[in-house]
């Protein structure tokens, strides 16, 4: 039997994170996870993917806690002993808010959770996949936004350039590590039926938008997912660099 390669997914408790996590788990990966808060949901996440054979690591990590980033490739280091893929679908939006509104502390909660937290976990994970550092090769794949594309404004200008960091860091670090065994893409959801909208106040947020995309309706969890399988794979073998909009057209 092939061995299983292990699959380190950020905020994976719930929402997108969480349906990768199931679908990986479906698909032959042993997973690590992290959540920040919500341990009964994590705790769903986990008997999902343990009960499709996989061997499961949740862990409690905040992407803005640097120390606690590299505690958790610590832990998959003392569990698994390798790492051959990393999915960074940790994130928040912030508040609701036109830029006018915004503070300062939104700005650098938003940008240091989405841009310089994901930044280290995909410097940790190359640092265990890079062929160059000794690793095997893997993927990456970020979990930007549409919004990056659209800008966010009226709701979220500073999630979309938190998002527009992410795409930026995709495609410099894909052509820095294309010789080291390691591809790194992202998927760019758009409209995406998950909790993230009524977290931010904005509930039916999903049934008031669908009108403006092309497909006149919003995506699911379990969509963005087969995207960001596919990316993993070997089918995507010779995909690197790219940012694959999920949004139905919009």
């Amino acid at each position: 039997m092939a061995e299983r390669k292990v699959l380190m997914v950020t905020g994976g408790g719930r929402g997108i994170g969480a349906a990768v996590v199931r679908l990986a788990a479906a698909r032959g990966w042993d997973i690590a996870f992290t959540y920040v808060s919500n341990a009964a949901r994590a705790a769903e996440t986990e008997r999902a993917a343990a009960a499709a054979g996989a061997q499961v690591l949740a862990l409690q990590s905040d992407a803005a806690d640097l120390a606690a980033v590299a505690r958790s490739f610590a832990a998959v280091d003392a569990r698994f002993g390798r790492l051959d893929g990393l999915v960074t679908s940790a994130g928040i939006t912030g508040p609701r808010q036109r830029l006018v509104e915004t503070t300062d502390a939104v700005w650098q909660q938003v940008m240091t959770t989405n841009g310089v937290g994901m930044a280290a976990c995909c410097r940790e994970a190359v640092r265990r996949m890079s062929t160059a550092h000794g690793g095997r090769g893997g993927a990456i794949v970020n979990i930007s936004s549409r919004a990056s594309v659209i800008g966010g404004g009226g709701e979220w200008i500073h999630y979309a350039a938190s998002k527009g960091a992410v795409d930026t860091l995709t495609l410099g670090l894909a052509r820095e590590v294309a010789q080291e065994g390691i591809r790194v893409n992202a998927v760019g959801p758009g409209l995406i039926d998950t909790e993230i909208h009524a977290a931010a106040g904005f509930p039916d947020r999903v049934k008031k938008l669908a009108g403006g995309v092309p497909m006149a309706r919003g995506g699911t969890a379990e969509e963005v997912a087969e995207a960001v399988l596919w990316l993993l794979s070997d089918a995507a073998s010779y995909v690197t660099a790219v940012i694959l909009p999920v949004g139905g057209g919009r």
